[in-house]
């Protein structure tokens, strides 16, 4: 057998057992049935003028509108929580770290639940900033923004930070050895180095708080222009409208794709 034939018997592996084989396809299937199934119920007919409806448009708008806010609030936040969490050793930073991911495992409900019991009227800084400055939260369009938020900086915190620890260290330390302070180290040396896995982070960010639902619903409710997004208006249309909830569906579906789409090249690795 020539070296060549080595090589490529040796990028086709072994056959694929049957054992793994079926329940794969199972899975593969069991995960792109319901997409197809959305796709074949779409009407595609009156698909335009579903799309330019004005309950359609207001819930999109919005729904864009409090995802980005969302998202630049997470930067804001985000970032220097993950910068603390890979560049300083203090005590209890495991601690920290576990805290932080916690609204990934947390029911959306119980997120807004918690909210509620700390940004409401009645909650332990609620009723402060009601009566010291006049601000409610819940159940306004801010209020969705700090709703996706929570649900979503988790997101952007893990990528960040697993950027920051992958980043090479020299750079900064040449930066501070030249007199750069920290401040500019990091805006002008560490930001750079962690620019795309700060950008993957985002998207994902942004792509959480637009398909946000529970939290929503529960801290900010489902009033039209004001505080439904697209989730859930594809809710109140399953009660009232099957094809309207098949045409917003179908619009998340597009933004997850593109999404997706757009991040294949750090995601999705090809053999």
């Amino acid at each position: 057998m020539t070296r060549t034939h080595v090589r490529r018997a040796r990028r086709r592996g072994p056959g694929v057992p049957v054992a793994l084989l079926v329940p794969a396809l199972l899975g593969l299937v069991f995960l792109v049935l319901p997409l197809i199934g959305l796709l074949a119920r779409t009407p595609w007919a009156d698909l335009p003028q579903r799309l330019t409806a004005p309950g359609v448009l207001t819930a999109l708008r919005l729904s864009l509108l409090t995802a980005t806010l969302a998202t630049l609030l997470c930067l804001l936040l985000g970032v220097p929580l993950a910068w603390l969490l890979a560049r300083v050793e203090f005590p209890g930073r495991r601690l920290v770290r576990a805290l932080v991911t916690v609204p990934l495992v947390l029911p959306p409900v119980v997120g807004g639940v918690a909210l509620l019991l700390v940004f409401g009227r009645q909650g332990l800084l609620g009723g402060w900033l009601d009566a010291t400055f006049g601000i409610t939260l819940p159940f306004t369009t801010a209020g969705v923004v700090l709703a996706e938020a929570f649900v979503a900086m988790p997101f952007l915190v893990i990528a960040v930070e697993g950027a920051l620890r992958g980043a090479d260290g020299r750079y900064e330390e040449a930066a501070a050895t030249l007199g750069a302070g920290r401040w500019t180290t990091f805006t002008h040396v560490t930001l750079p180095l962690v620019a795309p896995g700060l950008a993957a982070g985002a998207v994902l960010c942004w792509a959480r708080a637009l398909g946000e639902f529970g939290a929503t619903i529960t801290f900010a409710g489902n009033y039209p222009g004001r505080t439904q997004t697209m989730p859930l208006a594809v809710y109140l249309a399953l009660e009232t409208d099957v094809q309207a909830a098949v045409v917003l569906s179908l619009v998340l579906l597009t933004v997850s794709v593109a999404i997706l789409a757009g991040l294949r090249d750090r995601w999705i690795t090809s053999p």
